[in-house]
């Protein structure tokens, strides 16, 4: 009953927020990409000596064979791709919320329904996105960057650090709760954020270096809010479908579950 429930309850969330995802992505963060995407064809190849650098040290960053393979066409089919992945993204986010709340209810939590949430929501913002993107912040299309696999486990990284560094606040009742959490965060940059060190749009000339790294820093801004409009929204509407769905029925699989307790004990040995 109970996982029926959270089922249920994250696919909900996961559809409107899914959706309102899609159109702020379409208003805030397509044109910037579109924009982005019309100078890729006049990047040209890397000076030599950065190239070799980069292949030297397993850093080199190529989109053009890969990507080639295979990308939706534009308007239609791309917006519909991005609508299904938003709403995946955002069931898994969901899922996530409602058991973490779930599982602060099963501990028994005096925080009210809405602020837990609240609260949850924030350390997924923290941990997912703000955290990861002070290291590696949003790519434009062309951009020049590290190996691919670098960079995935360094966000891997940071996101578990700051993860761990929210429970040891939440979870941990010793003082040494806030030095733990400072460790955590600062783990990933002890170990350092993977970068190329040639220039990443060194491939355009100047004039197209200079627009994209406008559009840079747009994207960068534009990811920011889209994803505190993504966390917040999961937080409100998972806080709303947890009380109104999950809520009770984890209150009467807890108290099922001391009355079994309680009998066990009253049970003659």
């Amino acid at each position: 009953m109970i996982f029926r429930r959270l089922i249920g309850a994250a696919l909900a969330v996961a559809f409107l927020v899914g959706s309102l995802q899609s159109g702020l992505q379409q208003v805030q963060a397509v044109p910037i990409i579109v924009a982005a995407e019309a100078f890729e064809g006049q990047k040209v190849e890397a000076p030599a000596a950065a190239v070799a650098h980069d292949h030297a040290s397993g850093a080199a960053h190529d989109h053009g064979d890969a990507a080639a393979a295979w990308a939706p066409a534009d308007w239609v089919e791309r917006a519909f791709w991005t609508w299904v992945a938003n709403v995946l993204h955002a069931f898994s986010m969901a899922l996530l919320v409602l058991v973490v709340m779930a599982v602060c209810q099963w501990r028994s939590s005096a925080m009210g329904t809405l602020p837990l949430a609240a609260w949850v929501a924030a350390a997924g913002w923290l941990s997912f996105h703000f955290w990861p993107s002070l290291g590696l912040p949003a790519e434009i299309p062309g951009m020049d960057a590290a190996r691919l696999g670098s960079r995935q486990g360094w966000w891997v990284l940071a996101v578990a650090g700051a993860a761990l560094a929210c429970a040891s606040v939440a979870l941990m009742r010793s003082p040494l709760r806030w030095i733990a959490a400072l460790v955590w965060l600062g783990l990933p940059f002890l170990v350092g954020v993977p970068h190329i060190t040639a220039d990443p749009l060194a491939g355009f000339t100047g004039e197209a270096q200079a627009a994209l790294r406008q559009l840079g820093h747009q994207f960068v801004w534009a990811t920011t809010w889209l994803s505190l409009s993504f966390w917040v929204s999961i937080g409100a509407l998972a806080g709303l479908a947890f009380q109104r769905w999950l809520r009770p029925a984890v209150a009467a699989m807890l108290e099922r579950s001391d009355v079994g307790r309680a009998t066990a004990m009253k049970a003659p040995q």
